[in-house]
């Protein structure tokens, strides 16, 4: 039960932190409104660092399905756990987002733009191109996965540097390759928002895009999946 609990509390404060400056950033009346996306690839990142020393010790942090069957494939985490973990995961980044709206509720009222209002909860492609989206995608969480897997390659690494090490990852990846889709490489992060976003009472919210939901499912589990597989076939010693 703890970790399905860390995974729920763990990822609700990543949407949180993470949509949240989102939000502080593009919404008007917001007191950083044009910061830029340099503090929200910066923050996105402390945005997984932090829950991750909370939560680590207790269920690994993933706060992403697609870093949760990928380890499962590799054996790493076993299948029956997988179910409780994603529904925590769906279930938090739901509730992060939800928190988000409540508190920047004068802010969204305060925005024309319907896109603006649905980039708080949810990636985009700057070119729609459901092929080369899901390809960014799938890159960016191959990078994330294989990444993450080869910190082990760094010997012995004290407690707690591997969450600063993940965040480093999270900003490389942001810094690089965000431009393209806003980069969930992760379907929690990107679908529970994204639900968010179609039931709460927005004003003049527009549309919840669904049709781009395909990219960022596809994408992270196929790079997640990929990394842990071609990590596994690499004969490190």
């Amino acid at each position: 039960m703890l970790v399905y609990i860390a995974e729920f509390i763990g990822t609700c404060l990543l949407i949180l932190l993470g949509d949240g400056v989102v939000a502080n950033v593009t919404l008007n009346k917001s007191g950083m409104k044009g910061a830029g996306s340099i503090q929200i690839t910066f923050a996105w990142g402390l945005a997984v660092m932090l829950p991750a020393f909370i939560f680590g010790a207790s269920s690994g942090a993933h706060f992403n399905p697609a870093i949760t069957i990928a380890l499962a494939m590799d054996g790493s985490l076993a299948w029956s756990l997988v179910p409780g973990y994603v529904i925590a995961q769906f279930a938090g980044a739901f509730l992060g987002a939800c928190l988000v709206y409540i508190l920047f509720k004068d802010q969204f009222d305060a925005t024309e733009s319907a896109g603006t209002k649905l980039g708080v909860f949810s990636t985009g492609p700057s070119i729609p191109n459901m092929g080369r989206n899901i390809l960014s995608e799938a890159i960016g969480t191959f990078v994330l996965m294989f990444a993450i897997k080869g910190i082990a390659q760094a010997g012995a690494v004290p407690p707690g540097v591997g969450n600063f090490l993940v965040f480093g990852i999270i900003v490389s990846i942001g810094m690089s390759l965000g431009g393209l889709t806003g980069y969930a490489i992760n379907p929690a992060r990107d679908l529970g928002p994204r639900l968010a976003h179609a039931v709460l009472p927005i004003k003049d919210k527009g549309d919840s895009n669904w049709g781009y939901a395909p990219v960022v499912i596809i994408g992270p589990i196929i790079g997640a999946i990929a990394a842990v597989l071609l990590y596994g076939a690499i004969p490190w010693q």
